[in-house]
């Protein structure tokens, strides 16, 4: 996608979009030209740290300036400040922690000051590390605060406890976006592309709708009604890994495409994707969401039932009660709390809670799980769960799969209801 960039003076005159958060402007880390050519032949004779597939999500967003104010990855303090009272040492709201790790051996071999070369699991040099501090941290204690469990079998709390045992923190220098740029031509975009987007639209309020799945008809009507309130929605999906058994970023990409084109109104949303993997940490995770989507120019975050969940370990609604906790003026992106949201057969309709008054036997209630179980055991999905356009697509996916490609759904927490 072509966009005509403006300068930052005229932008910061002519723009109506909430600024970023922490910041007047957004803060990419991401060298470019001559300087990325000079710094990726120094990575070369650099000591080398391979990255996990969330840390190079990590880095490409401080690189593209999607946590803007960020500089790099957190150090103790930072990393203390933001699992027990949701901010960094300088008084900054953040929700989750954004750190690198290190097995034992490699921090010991590692010195204060020295430059480090930053790999993806392909072998990718992808930024440079100037150490300032190693330390260690209270896996369980994170865990606890941002998940709300230690149970391992939570796919976040697993994810944190394979870490490292040790925390690698400093400033960083990016030198690649990865693979987006190239798989999502169009889709994938920096918060500087949205942003001029916006713009060029005359824009002043933008819904951000997260997904990590294709657009169900509970998903469809959740834009409709942010359509209805704001200047667009940005319909903004996770590019990176999602846990065993969800649906690839490209057939997602497809779906919702299409549902976009037959059921949207032109110049009323715009499809994007960012490059970050699921945490699952649901009302956490929110927050998070909410944050970065004002650096990518949102003035809201619609938030519905279990967003960013997994299983039972959270309420409903838990999302929507974090928000109440965050400070007044420390996060400008403010959420659209809509409660349960469900096909009625009498309404003969999408309907809410707050709109229909019919009982749960005239209800469907339509989740992401259910779609990916019934597609996956090839049973038969009523209209009333998804559009005919997108499932179409999806089962043609499903055939595709051989029987080892194949991961048995399960109906757990708020998606078995």
């Amino acid at each position: 996608m072509e966009i005509n960039m403006l300068d930052k003076a005229a932008e910061q005159q002519q723009s109506k979009l909430v600024p970023p958060h922490g910041s007047d402007t957004l803060m990419p880390l991401l060298a470019e030209g001559e300087e990325k050519a000079r710094l990726l032949e120094k990575a070369k004779s650099l000591p080398q740290l391979k990255l996990s597939s969330r840390e190079v999500g990590d880095l490409i967003m401080l690189g593209i300036g999607g946590f803007t104010p960020l500089t790099g990855f957190m150090g103790s303090k930072d990393w203390k400040g933001v699992v027990t009272e949701m901010k960094l040492e300088s008084g900054i709201f953040w929700p989750i922690p954004i750190t690198l790790s290190a097995v034992q051996a490699d921090a010991d071999a590692l010195e204060i000051g020295q430059e480090v070369a930053l790999v993806s699991p392909d072998q990718e040099i992808m930024g440079i590390l100037t150490l300032e501090e190693k330390y260690q941290i209270d896996k369980a204690l994170e865990c606890q605060e941002v998940f709300k469990t230690t149970e391992e079998e939570h796919p976040g709390v697993k994810m944190v406890m394979a870490q490292g045992d040790i925390n690698l923190a400093g400033p960083v220098v990016v030198l690649s976006e990865g693979r987006f740029a190239t798989d999502y031509p169009g889709v994938y975009m920096t918060p500087a592309e949205t942003r001029a987007l916006f713009d060029s639209k005359g824009w002043k309020t933008i819904a951000a709708f997260q997904t990590r799945n294709p657009m169900h008809r509970s998903h469809e009507h959740l834009a409709k009604i942010a359509v209805e309130l704001c200047d667009g929605v940005l319909v903004h999906s996770l590019l990176g890994n999602l846990k065993a058994g969800d649906i690839p970023a490209d057939v997602r990409q497809e779906a919702i495409k299409t549902l976009l084109d037959n059921y949207f109104v032109p110049n009323t949303v715009v499809q994007s994707g960012y490059p970050l993997d699921m945490r699952y940490a649901g009302p956490r995770e929110a927050l998070l969401h909410a944050l970065f989507r004002q650096n990518y120019g949102c003035s809201h975050l619609i938030v519905g039932r279990d967003h960013a969940g997994v299983g039972d370990y959270y309420g409903p609604f838990d999302a929507h009660h974090i928000f109440d906790e965050v400070p007044e003026g420390a996060l400008l992106t403010q959420p659209i709390k809509i409660d349960w949201t469900f096909w009625c057969h009498k309404c003969d309709n999408m309907a809410s809670m707050r709109t229909c008054p019919h009982t749960a036997e005239d209800r469907v209630l339509v989740s992401g799980t259910k779609l990916r179980k019934a597609l996956s055991e090839g049973e038969d999905v009523p209209d009333s769960f998804s559009r005919p356009e997108v499932l179409k697509i999806l089962r043609a996916y499903y055939e595709s799969l051989a029987e080892d490609e194949k991961v048995k759904v399960e109906l757990k927490g708020h998606s078995a209801r």
